[in-house]
This record gives structure tokens, C-alpha cells and sequence, in this order.
């Protein structure tokens, strides 16, 4: 309270002792005192700030702040709670009722994830696949998902990602621009093979002499 006072000092009024601020100070210290007094516990001080004393509500508090605006898998709010040292079968409860209620939904989660990080970034099924398990989505749901992204989209998507960066790679020999070009494609999750491809076929449109570049990069 005292450096809220240095910041702010409210103009003098009838009655008030502006020279050393002392009154101000000493009524913080009797309301900290009286506060001190009346929170015996650790408990007591979490109610007083608000936080529910039952750890099922806690929990459940928990995951509604971290769901709100963002989609989380159960594995990223199972370690949020652990974090915070929710028991365990208190997290597990919270979190089944979360699921039965659909507040969590792996799958819709992981669909969202591969319709947004594959168009927005242009991402393969490779980077997804290791993206998901990061963020704990079981496997079976990751394959399901994945799954929307055939060899035919992936590739249209690498032949448009290559598209955009050709231009930055002109002036460069041939075999700096398809280094560049395929190393971008390979840290997007593309297999070496379908990168050859495209990257060939993209030079080939420009006048490139491809010759010798199907050996792997």
C-alpha cells in the first residue's frame, strides 16, 4: 500500500495530513494486522481470494478457465490439475464429467487441429500426426483425423507452399533452390519423395534443367 501511495497521491483535502502520508500507512497496517488475524490457515487465505475450498470445484474451475476461447485436449487439462495438485481421482472425476457433458471432445479437438494447422500452415499428415501426440490425442483418434488429408490434397497443398517461396529462391543455382525449396517442404512433415516431385516439376515450369535431380536430397 505504501508504494500505491508514491504513485498516487490524492490532492489535499479539509482534515488531511498531506506532509507524510503516515495516516495512510497506518490504517493499511491495521487492516493487514486484522486480516492476518482472521485467515488462521492456508485455506482461509484461498477463500478469502475467492478460490473454493472443495477441490472438486477447484478442479472444475480449473478447466473452465483454460476452455474458455480455447479447445484443450483431457491430457492438457489432466496436467493442469496436476500442476495445481488436484488428487488425482478428484481430476478424473471432473474430467470424465467434462467429456460426458462435451465440454471435452478429443476427437473434435483433433479434427479442428488438422483442418486449421493444414490449411493455415500447410502442414502434412507427418507434422500433424506428431503435433497430436504432443497434446496427448490417442492414437486412434489422430488416425481418424489425419485421415481427411488424402496423398492428393497433401500434395496440391506442397505444390501451392512452393509456389509462394519460388520467387524468394531465384538467382540461386539449381541445386541451392531445390535444398531450399525441399527443406521447407521436409520441416512442413513432407515425405522426401513427394518433395522431389513437386520441386522438380515447379523448376521444370521456370526452364530449369532438372536433369539428375531424381537422387533423394
Amino acid at each position: 500500500m505504501a508504494e500505491s501511495a508514491d504513485v498516487y497521491e490524492p490532492e489535499a483535502g479539509p482534515g488531511h495530513d498531506t506532509g507524510s502520508g503516515a495516516g495512510f500507512g497506518e490504517g493499511a497496517g491495521r487492516r493487514a494486522r486484522s486480516r492476518t488475524r482472521s485467515s488462521g490457515s492456508p485455506s482461509s487465505s484461498r477463500a478469502e481470494k475467492g478460490e473454493p475450498r472443495d477441490p472438486v470445484e477447484q478442479a472444475r474451475n480449473i478447466c473452465l478457465r483454460l476452455l474458455t476461447g480455447t479447445p484443450r485436449t483431457r491430457k492438457q487439462l489432466a496436467d493442469a490439475l496436476r500442476k495445481r495438485e488436484i488428487p488425482d481421482e478428484v481430476a478424473e472425476e471432473v474430467l470424465s464429467r467434462f467429456e460426458d457433458v462435451g465440454l471435452i471432445d478429443d476427437a473434435a479437438f483433433a479434427d479442428a487441429w488438422v483442418e486449421s494447422r493444414h490449411h493455415g500452415r500447410g502442414l502434412a499428415r507427418r507434422a500433424l500426426v506428431r503435433e497430436l501426440r504432443t497434446k496427448g490425442v490417442d492414437s486412434a483418434v489422430i488416425d481418424e483425423a489425419v485421415g481427411q488429408l488424402d496423398s492428393e490434397q497433401e500434395e496440391a497443398t506442397a505444390r501451392e507452399l512452393v509456389a509462394r517461396k519460388l520467387r524468394s529462391t531465384r538467382g540461386l543455382d539449381r541445386d541451392k533452390r531445390l535444398r531450399r525449396l525441399a527443406g521447407m517442404l521436409a520441416r512442413k512433415g513432407y515425405g522426401e519423395g513427394m518433395a522431389l516431385r513437386v520441386v522438380r516439376q515447379a523448376l521444370e515450369e521456370e526452364g530449369e534443367d532438372t536433369e539428375g535431380l531424381d537422387e533423394p536430397f
